[in-house]
């Protein structure tokens, strides 16, 4: 289709453009190409006051998307994104005026597979949990293969559980969390947070520390698929998060609790260190529930254990 330019997008998007709301006066989208996986469309038809006016059907949108397509495959100079502008004719019967602009915009180019902003995370990560005991080279609880966008459930390459050991004391480590998601732009350390759990090295063995490893990635699966769980757990200081399977009587929760550590030089900025401990039903007997989280509840029974929230 070399021979499809901006000109023949314009005629053929007058038409579809033209077919406006009653009461718009002009109209602005703005599109971006297909990079990793992804595009969007927004935008509509104004008023005079500036205010969106609303529309029966996506049918401007779609139009867009064809004609993105066909100017793709033209082999007009490489760009990622479109804006195109409607303003409503002057006189009944004649068509309005149509703008059409394509870019090349570097800050919305997503995060390929091959960025090395996901090892140099991973890095710093081991960094910090070097200085503070031993990382075990040959464990891994799970590494979890990316798709063709580098993605996992932790929506980049990593998604994996350090085993860190330390005089009378192992610590079991997410890394991958805070890895900045693939296949966006978005200036995001991933979702902003790890998680960590502590044991008495002299009373776990090597299939309890394998259980509670995995254990923890499906604890970071669900601060993945969540909401914002570092905000909540900065906000309250300690949260009950999560039931527990039988396979962990007599715990029977996960408590997530404000750590005063955080991992310093990440790409988008530090990123906390969240608690992650095992509790018993009878641990939280008789509290109060009906506060968001648990929180109170929470915060008792980490207090009950001598553990502070800093």
């Amino acid at each position: 289709m070399a021979s499809y330019s901006i000109d023949d997008a314009i005629r053929e998007l007058a038409p579809a453009l033209g077919k406006a709301p009653a009461g718009a006066v002009s109209g602005e989208w703005t599109a971006t190409t297909m990079q990793a996986g992804h595009s969007s469309r927004t935008g509509g038809y104004r008023d005079a006051e500036g205010n969106y006016v609303p529309e029966a059907s996506r049918h401007p949108l779609d139009i867009i998307s064809d004609v993105i397509e066909k100017l793709g495959e033209s082999g007009v100079p490489r760009f990622n994104k479109v804006v195109i502008q409607w303003k409503k004719p002057k006189f009944p019967f004649m068509r309005g005026e149509i703008t059409l602009e394509t870019s090349y915009d570097w800050t919305i180019v997503p995060r390929g597979p091959d960025d090395p902003i996901y090892e140099t995370t991973a890095a710093v990560r081991r960094v910090f949990w070097q200085s503070r005991g031993t990382v075990q080279e040959d464990f891994a609880a799970e590494r979890g293969t990316a798709n063709i966008h580098a993605q996992t459930k932790w929506f980049g390459p990593h998604r994996r559980i350090l085993a860190i050991h330390a005089p009378g004391r192992l610590t079991l480590a997410t890394d991958g969390l805070s890895t900045p998601w693939a296949g966006i732009s978005e200036p995001e350390n991933g979702v902003e947070c790890e998680l960590f759990m502590e044991f008495d090295a002299a009373t776990v063995e090597a299939a309890g520390i394998e259980n509670w490893a995995n254990l923890l990635i499906n604890i970071g699966d669900l601060v993945a698929d969540g909401y914002r769980v570092a905000r909540d757990v900065e906000k309250y200081g300690c949260i009950l998060f999560c039931r527990l399977t039988e396979d962990y009587r007599p715990m029977t929760r996960i408590m997530l609790s404000r750590d005063p550590r955080r991992i310093d030089g990440l790409p988008f900025g530090p990123v906390p260190l969240i608690r992650a401990t095992p509790i018993a039903e009878t641990e939280i007997d008789g509290q109060d529930l009906s506060d968001d989280w648990g929180a109170a509840a929470a915060r008792n029974a980490l207090s009950k254990r001598g553990m502070r929230i800093d």
